[in-house]
């Protein structure tokens, strides 16, 4: 590596890093053990992973980062600070009003964090010459335990990244290279005896400290499980449609945590305390234009409409039975079995069956013919 300055090149990089307008920018190398490995064995032999199959299908890519590209010698690891500017659990409180997760009210931050990495990438090539690869979220490397080691943060009791300077609130990219880089400090644990992560969790997630079990968390549920979610669950969704901050917003070290700079990653405002009636009235159409650039667009408008009928069900609210009614008989067998189960709570008996009466012997799919047997 050469430079025609005596400036430490890891201070340059993160001069240019910050530029750019990534707010932590830290080194590691990727020479030792990478004891995270056996973490992700564990979890994926309890099956804890739940539906996501390419966690187990790219297990042996994730074991250590040079899995991914054996001639990486350093890692430079960056995040971007998307805190928002309001308390994420006051929704909570809004039964009529759906919650969606912070990280998923502006623009997809992947499209964002990508454009910037290969920007530093290009200058990193033109600067020190090297080789280099970048990566988002969405690439089998393990970047929560690379961001730990390069101490942007540790991971928490919940298994997520807690920042002294952003609190919860850090989207992490990373870029693997072929220089000889200055690691920086690993950051320890600061949790002490706190456990509020765990104890505010509606769905029990955690089984011991510092362990998921994904199939119980209601990001995965309301993100990633294609299928209806399984009834014990519902009631402990409340108005969480897309994500859920419990365990985020509850931290501590947030009291450190500031607003976002980024005006891309900021709130849309039809994303802020959106009406579950409107949401619910959503076609397909609608459903995209709404979620354009958004994280949210790639579940789908019947997945999202499924999440939407829980939270209805969960309101108590009579009020949007006739919202929920149209969607019993919705082409979508997932739309149609939740639409059931809401109604199944918002009706009277003696309207539920009337409503059963006409519709079940229409009904042909197993999974909707499944939830009338449940809620009769």
């Amino acid at each position: 590596m050469t430079t025609s300055t005596s400036e430490a090149p890891e201070e340059l990089i993160r001069a240019e890093a910050r530029a750019l307008g990534f707010d932590l920018c830290r080194f590691t190398d990727i020479d030792e053990a990478w004891p995270a490995a056996g973490r992700l064995a564990e979890f994926i032999a309890a099956e804890r992973h739940g539906e996501m199959a390419w966690m187990a299908e790219t297990a042996e890519r994730r074991a250590h980062p040079r899995a991914m590209w054996t001639e990486a010698r350093s890692a430079i690891v960056l995040g971007v600070n998307y805190g928002p500017g309001h308390d994420p659990l006051e929704i909570l409180k809004q039964p009529d009003r759906a919650a969606i997760s912070v990280y998923a009210q502006g623009d997809d931050y992947h499209d964002l964090i990508k454009k910037r990495l290969k920007a530093l990438a290009r200058w990193l090539q033109e600067r020190f010459g090297g080789e280099l690869k970048v990566f988002v979220d969405t690439a089998p490397l393990l970047e929560k335990p690379l961001a730990e080691r390069a101490g942007l943060g540790w991971q928490g009791r919940h298994t997520n990244l807690v920042s002294r300077e952003f609190g919860s609130w850090l989207f992490l990219g990373s870029i693997l290279t072929t220089l000889d880089l200055k690691p920086d400090s690993a950051e320890p644990v600061h949790c002490g005896s706190c456990t509020a992560c765990l104890d505010i969790c509606p769905t029990n997630a955690f089984p011991a400290p510092f362990q998921l079990d994904a199939r119980r968390c209601i990001s995965y549920l309301t993100i990633e499980l294609r299928g209806p979610i399984p009834r014990e669950f519902r009631a402990q969704l409340g108005n969480r449609i897309y994500g859920c901050d419990d365990c985020l917003a509850v931290c501590p070290w947030n009291k450190f945590a500031q607003a976002s700079r980024e005006q891309k990653l900021a709130a849309r405002e039809a994303l802020v305390a959106p009406s579950l009636a409107d949401l619910a009235a959503l076609d397909d159409a609608a459903f995209r234009a709404l979620f354009a650039k958004s994280p949210v667009k790639r579940i789908g408008r019947d997945r999202f409409v499924r999440n939407v009928l829980y939270a209805i069900g969960n309101s108590g609210n009579p009020g949007l039975v006739e919202t929920v009614m149209p969607l019993a008989e919705d082409p979508a067998p997932l739309v149609r079995g939740a639409a059931v189960w809401a109604l199944s709570r918002l009706l009277s008996e003696e309207s539920f069956a009337r409503l059963r009466e006409r519709l079940l012997p229409l009904e042909r799919d197993a999974e909707v013919l499944s939830e009338w047997a449940l809620a009769a």
